[in-house]
């Protein structure tokens, strides 16, 4: 699933191509994603200018003055930029053509996506209105964690992943920055100091940037707006490196179950 390195990286790409064009026409090829695309759509956005590309959490706002587009990439969505021209491929299921004869295509093997319309404050949609805050905004910091945490039994992991405590920290991303922040994944939430928070905060920033910066992490599905790859992948010292040796002390990585989701963790360097 692409997480929020991957979402921001498509952001970029696609922004770089949206804003300040105007949309010609919607093409709805298959109208059935998680929830079904608006009817309202092919009316609402032909005419507009695209004014900006935003992200909150997973989710991409494309603006105009007559309302914001969301979309989700859901479990293997991909947004490809090409000419309007290009045939289309039997997951090509949504494209927002441009007047400049290029369009915006989703494509969604899974039909996990979204694409929904909402003429008021996206921000207020019930989809984004009680996210967490941004892991790499102000608001997300050490003591807003142990705030948060104080009392619970969660485990950490789960916590982290947790987009109502905060957004876009994925399952490979918390495995790689408990790792770098010395806890120990199945650690309760509430046992975490607060100078472990403060580690933390750091962590989670530091591998988002770092993913951002190599384009994501390419697992299964993920291709940027352009089609190339996220290279964080060749970077990541413990997610998918079970029985390999520990990057930081040669002991052995360990792989656990939480929430149906295989964590990885150094039993020596995580407490």
């Amino acid at each position: 699933m692409p997480e929020l390195p991957e979402v921001e990286t498509t952001r970029r790409g696609i922004a770089r191509h949206s804003v300040g064009k105007t949309v010609a026409r919607v093409v709805v090829r298959d109208a059935r994603l998680r929830w079904p695309v608006p009817r309202t759509l092919g009316r609402r956005l032909p005419g507009q200018l695209i004014e900006a590309v935003e992200r909150r959490g997973k989710y991409l706002l494309l603006r105009s003055r007559a309302g914001t587009l969301i979309m989700h990439l859901g479990m293997s969505g991909s947004l490809h930029v090409l000419p309007a021209s290009t045939p289309a491929q039997k997951h090509d299921h949504l494209d927002i053509v441009f007047t400049d004869h290029t369009c915006l295509r989703l494509r969604d093997p899974r039909r996990f996506g979204a694409a929904l319309w909402t003429e008021r404050d996206p921000l207020t949609h019930p989809l984004l209105s009680l996210l967490g805050p941004e892991p790499l905004g102000e608001d997300f910091n050490a003591a807003y964690i142990h705030r948060r945490a104080r009392g619970r039994r969660t485990a950490i992991k789960q916590f982290i992943m947790d987009s109502r405590m905060v957004v876009g920290v994925g399952n490979i991303y918390a495995s790689e920055a408990l790792f770098a922040a010395g806890i120990h994944p199945a650690r309760a939430t509430g046992r975490v100091s607060l100078e472990r928070c403060e580690r933390l905060v750091c962590s989670i920033r530091d591998v988002l940037r770092k993913a951002i910066a190599q384009g994501g992490t390419t697992l299964r599905d993920f291709r940027s707006s352009d089609g190339t790859p996220g290279y964080f992948q060749q970077q990541l010292a413990v997610y998918g490196r079970d029985g390999l040796p520990c990057p930081a002390c040669g002991h052995p990585v360990r792989q656990l179950r939480q929430g149906q989701r295989a964590t990885y963790y150094c039993a020596r360097c995580q407490r």
